[in-house]
């Protein structure tokens, strides 16, 4: 079977090692991954013998992201129903690793991205490498940060999540352990002699086992000196401002007080990606504050629902088309401006799509009741 080649399984004692195995394509998710991860996960919480699942991926990258080529495909073809289906199974398995009962380790050595993060954030342990290169960059695509990031991102220091999800900034391995989506960093050297001291865990509890392994091997890595991370004051100076067009204007008035390659860099950033992406992206952030990991999934379920159904901007296509497909970089976006994207455009992102005949919201898989501890991992 496909599936089982592009997710290789090895048995090692009360250890199982996952590893995403698509590596020409960047192991970007495709609907028999998910299918196969979600199957694999759901009966090794049931097999007494397993204790500890390792995550990794082949080559230069863990996950570059979910394969929603697909997806577009069928929304041009008038099939986006179809695409809600990769959706639901790619949202529910995120929802599983994020109650998960048994212990998590995903080794993020390479690209990390969007869906990426959505298979190794919501678990309990995040291994950086300085390989790591992160980002969730669905506002260039025509998309928002789903797979669950407006929980993951809305729990970020200040609003540093803000700043990640509406510029799709790239951040380190030393950046996404001082931020906490990392939980250690390990140099990429030694991550096969930590994995065989991982798969040492026998009898022991396997959640102390494996945080006394792991800290025996993390490093604290500096940042860089040009780092987002050390201007978290002027992050959160401007991404806490309500609308996207007074972050905007907030970071163009600090770029004429102190001007700086980052200060333009962001700003350009803002302005290259879909105006109805970065409104919608903001508001699911916000939402996500406040709410738990199954409600940020469901809300998100919606939301790319409607992004797919594209009765009010078509964004997602031709994000696809301008970076992905054609590549020419220079997406038409519509609405072409971020003041013709009103607030009753963006509330319909955030309705149930009750108009649908048959039309259901996210179902997310009956889940044990977990303690507290489990389920506030990040």
């Amino acid at each position: 079977m496909a599936s089982q080649s592009q997710v290789l399984v090895e048995d090692k004692s009360s250890v199982r090692i996952l590893t995403l195995n698509r590596p020409k394509q960047m192991n970007a998710l495709c609907s028999n991954m998910i299918t196969r991860l979600l199957q694999l996960f759901l009966a090794y919480e049931e097999d007494p013998n397993v204790k500890l699942v390792i995550l990794k991926g082949q080559g230069r990258a863990f996950c570059a992201g979910g394969d929603v080529r697909p997806v577009v495909g069928d929304i041009v073809q008038g099939k986006w129903r179809l695409g809600a289906d990769f959706f639901s199974d790619q949202y529910s398995l995120n929802y599983v690793m994020a109650t998960y009962s048994k212990v998590q380790i995903s080794i993020l050595n390479g690209i990390v991205m969007g869906g990426g993060a959505g298979v190794s954030i919501h678990g309990r342990f995040r291994i950086a490498t300085e390989k790591t290169v992160f980002a969730m960059p669905e506002t260039a695509l025509g998309l928002f940060p789903d797979v669950g990031a407006s929980y993951f991102l809305s729990r970020l220091p200040g609003f540093f999540g803000e700043y990640v999800g509406l510029t799709g900034a790239r951040l380190d391995g030393a950046e996404i352990l001082a931020c906490g989506l990392a939980t250690h960093f390990v140099p990429s050297t030694r991550l096969t002699a930590l994995e065989e001291d991982l798969c040492r865990v026998g009898s022991s509890d396997p959640v102390t086992f494996a945080e006394t392994i792991l800290n025996a091997y993390t490093q604290h890595p500096h940042l860089k000196q040009h780092s987002a991370y050390h201007r978290l004051h002027v992050i959160d100076r401007c991404f806490s401002r309500k609308t996207v067009e007074e972050i905007i204007s907030t970071l163009e008035k600090e770029a004429i007080e102190e001007p700086n390659e980052w200060i333009s860099a962001t700003i350009r950033a803002l302005e290259k990606a879909s105006p109805s992406s970065l409104k919608i992206s903001l508001r699911s952030i916000r939402e996500g504050r406040y709410q738990g990991v199954g409600q940020c999934l469901i809300r998100e379920f919606r939301m790319v629902c409607h992004v797919m159904k594209g009765e009010i901007s078509k964004d997602l296509v031709e994000g696809y088309r301008a970076v992905v497909i054609e590549k020419d970089k220079n997406p038409k976006w519509e609405p072409r401006g971020l003041e013709e994207m009103k607030d009753n455009m963006v509330e319909q992102y955030f309705k149930r799509m009750d108009e649908e005949k048959g039309w259901e919201d996210l179902k997310l898989p009956p889940r044990k009741a977990l303690p507290s501890s489990i389920i506030s991992k990040l």
